[in-house]
C-alpha cells in the first residue's frame, strides 16, 4: 500500500501549475535559500517545508515537482504507520486502512500539494501510534518517536495545537464511556477509579521496575522526558532563525537568544497571529456546508464505510466488544467535522484531510466487514449475499479511482467542490515556460506587469512600487503564483501604476507584458506585434494575459529547436 500510495503521488508531481498558496510559501523559500535568512512567520504557517525545501534545493532543481516532494513523500509513507496500531486491528482492517490512506481521493490530491495540511496530519497520527504502541508493549522508548513525530507536525502548521486537543478529548470521552459501561453492570465508579486505577498503575511500574515500584516509576519519567526533549529538539531546530541557529552552534553567537526564539518567541507568534487574531471571525454555516460539500465530493465512499463501521463496532458486531482505538478515531472525526470549520481562516478543501485521516479507522472497520461477509457468503454459497458484497467492493474501488484520475492534476472549476479557488489552469504552466526561454535571450527588464484595479473596486493588482521589497506594497500578493515562476527563472520584472498612461506605460515595453483580462483591449491596440495568451487565473472570475513579443518567442523557438 505504501508503493501504490508513493507511486500515485510521484507520478507527474510537478504537471499541475502552483497554486496561489504554492506560490506564495514557494517564493519566500526560494528567498531563504538565496540569503541563508529565515524566522518563522506564521502567516505562511510552520518552517518545516522551508527548511526542508532549502535542503532539497541544494541538490536538486527549484522545480514544481521538487517543492513537492517532502508532502508527497510523507504521504505516500502515511500508511506504513498503520502497522503501529496492530493490537487494535484484524490484519484485514489493516490493509483497509492502509489502503484509505493511500487511495483517497482528497488525501492523493493534498499530498501532490504544497501545504502542511496532509504533513501535519500523517505526523501526528503516526505521533498518536507510536504512544499507543507504548502503552501496548510498555515500551516507553516509543515516545522519542512520538515525541519526534509530533514536533515535526508543530513544524508544519499552527493546527497541531487542534490535533493534541482531540486526542485528549477523544481520551477522556473514551474513558468516560467504558467508565459508564461498566458502572451501568454495577461496578462500584469509586472502586474503579480509586482502587483498580492505582493498582493497575502500581503493578505497570513494578513491571517496568523489574520488581520495584521506585526504579519503575524512574524508567517512566525518563520514557516520558526522552519523548519530550525528543520534541523540543525537533521543535527548535525547526523553528530556531536562520542563520542564528548556525552561529549559535558554531560559537559564534550566544545559544540562549535562539532557544528562546525557537520556543516561547515562536508560541507567542502563534498565539498572537492565529489564537489572538481575527482569522476565525467569520459566519459558521457557510463554512460548515462548504466543508460538507468536499467531504461528500472527495471521500464519499470513506464515509459510508465508516458509518458501517461505527456501527457494527458499537454494537459489538465484530469484536464482541467497542473497542477503544475505533470509538477513540470516531470521537476525533466527528469533532474535526462540526471544529475546523469554526476554526479555519478560509473556506479551503484541504481542512478536510483533518477529517478524513481519523474516519479512515472506522472506515477500515466497516470495509474489512464487507469484504468478511462476503467471504463467507461465498463459502456457504449464498449467491445473493456474494454479489451484494461484491457489488459494494467493486463500486468502492471504481469510485476511489475514477475520483483519483478526475482530480490528478485538476485545475478547471469542473471539480471546484474539491479544488481550492486560487488555483490557475495547467495552460497557464506552458505559457510561463515561454516567458522563462524569452527572458533567458534578454537583456535588461524582461516582464512588465500592469497594474490595475478591477472593476468597481478602489483595489490595486499587480503593482509594486519597489520590485526589491515586494511586501512593500501594494498589491504583490495580487501575481501570485507568478512570483515562484518568476524568481526561479531569474526574471527581471517591473510593474506599472494603475493610473498610468497606457501609451507612456508600453512605449518601450518589454518582452512580456502581463495583465488582468479586463486591460486586453487597451493592451492589445499599444503591443503590436505581440502575442496575447489569455489563461484563468483563479478557478472562476478571474483571467490573466500574457503578451509576448513574437520575434522574441519565435528566436527562442529557433534556438530551442
Amino acid at each position: 500500500m505504501a508503493a501504490l500510495a508513493l507511486l500515485v503521488r510521484l507520478v507527474d508531481l510537478g504537471g499541475r501549475i502552483f497554486h496561489w498558496d504554492e506560490g506564495r510559501v514557494g517564493y519566500w523559500i526560494l528567498r531563504y535559500h538565496e540569503t541563508g535568512e529565515f524566522s518563522y512567520r506564521p502567516i505562511i504557517h510552520g518552517p518545516f517545508l522551508p527548511v526542508v525545501n532549502d535542503y532539497l534545493f541544494a541538490v536538486l532543481p527549484a522545480a514544481d515537482f521538487t517543492a513537492r516532494l517532502p508532502v508527497a513523500v510523507v504521504g505516500g509513507l502515511l500508511p506504513l504507520s498503520v502497522w503501529l496500531f496492530r493490537e487494535h486491528l484484524r490484519r484485514d482492517e489493516m490493509v483497509a486502512l492502509a489502503l484509505f490512506l493511500a487511495a483517497n481521493p482528497l488525501l492523493v490530491y493534498y499530498s501532490r500539494f504544497m501545504r502542511n495540511d496532509v504533513l501535519v496530519a500523517a505526523f501526528s497520527f503516526a505521533a498518536l501510534g507510536f504512544v499507543v504502541r507504548a502503552y501496548d508493549t510498555g515500551r516507553l522508548a516509543y515516545l522519542i518517536p512520538a515525541g519526534a513525530s509530533f514536533a515535526a507536525g508543530a513544524a508544519t502548521k499552527e493546527n497541531y495545537v487542534v490535533y493534541l486537543a482531540c486526542f485528549l478529548g477523544a481520551s477522556f470521552l473514551v474513558f468516560d464511556h467504558r467508565l459508564l459501561a461498566r458502572t451501568s453492570a454495577g461496578e462500584s465508579a469509586r472502586d474503579i477509579l480509586f482502587s483498580e486505577l492505582p493498582a493497575s498503575l502500581r503493578d505497570r511500574l513494578r513491571a517496568r521496575g523489574a520488581g520495584s515500584l521506585g526504579y519503575g516509576a524512574v524508567r517512566y519519567v525518563a520514557g516520558v522526558l526522552g519523548g519530550l526533549l525528543a520534541f523540543l529538539v525537533v521543535f527548535v531546530f525547526f523553528y530556531a532563525p536562520r542563520p542564528g541557529l548556525w552561529n549559535a552552534l558554531g560559537g559564534s553567537a550566544p545559544m540562549l537568544p535562539v532557544l528562546e526564539a525557537g520556543t516561547v518567541g515562536a508560541a507567542s507568534e502563534m498565539v498572537g497571529s492565529w489564537l489572538g487574531g481575527s482569522h476565525q471571525s467569520h459566519e459558521y454555516l457557510p463554512y460548515l456546508k462548504d466543508f460538507l460539500e468536499t467531504f461528500v465530493y472527495g471521500a464519499p465512499v470513506l464515509i459510508v464505510f465508516a458509518l458501517v463501521g461505527v456501527v457494527v463496532d458499537r454494537y459489538g458486531v465484530v469484536a464482541g466488544r467497542i473497542r477503544w482505538l475505533v470509538a477513540f478515531a470516531t470521537y476525533w472525526g466527528v469533532v474535526s467535522i462540526f471544529g475546523y470549520p469554526l476554526a479555519t481562516d478560509i473556506q479551503a478543501p484541504w481542512v478536510v484531510v483533518h477529517a478524513v485521516v481519523p474516519l479512515a479507522i472506522p472506515a477500515a472497520v466497516g470495509a474489512a466487514f464487507v469484504f468478511r461477509s462476503g467471504a463467507r457468503a461465498l463459502d456457504s454459497k449464498d449467491a445473493v449475499g456474494v454479489g451484494l458484497a461484491a457489488l459494494v467492493l467493486v463500486a468502492s474501488v471504481g469510485g476511489v479511482a475514477a475520483a483519483n484520475v478526475d482530480y490528478w492534476n485538476a485545475s478547471t472549476d469542473d471539480d471546484s467542490e474539491v479544488l481550492q479557488w486560487a488555483q490557475p489552469e495547467n495552460d497557464l504552466k506552458a505559457t510561463l515556460d515561454d516567458v522563462a526561454r524569452v527572458s533567458a535571450a534578454n537583456d535588461g527588464t524582461d516582464v512588465l506587469l500592469y497594474g490595475t484595479r478591477p472593476p468597481d473596486s478602489d483595489e490595486t493588482h499587480f503593482y509594486v512600487a519597489n520590485e526589491s521589497d515586494p511586501l512593500g506594497g501594494p498589491s504583490w500578493h495580487s501575481r501570485l503564483p507568478l512570483p515562484w515562476y518568476f524568481e526561479g527563472a531569474d526574471v527581471e520584472r517591473t510593474s506599472s501604476a494603475p493610473d498610468a498612461n497606457v501609451s507612456e506605460v508600453t512605449a518601450d515595453a518589454p518582452p512580456v507584458v502581463v495583465a488582468y483580462e479586463w486591460d486586453r483591449a487597451e493592451l492589445e491596440s499599444e503591443l503590436d506585434g505581440y502575442v496575447a495568451r489569455q489563461h484563468a487565473f483563479k478557478l472562476w472570475s478571474e483571467d490573466v494575459v500574457v503578451f509576448i513579443d513574437e520575434d522574441a518567442l519565435d528566436a527562442t523557438n529557433e534556438t530551442r529547436g
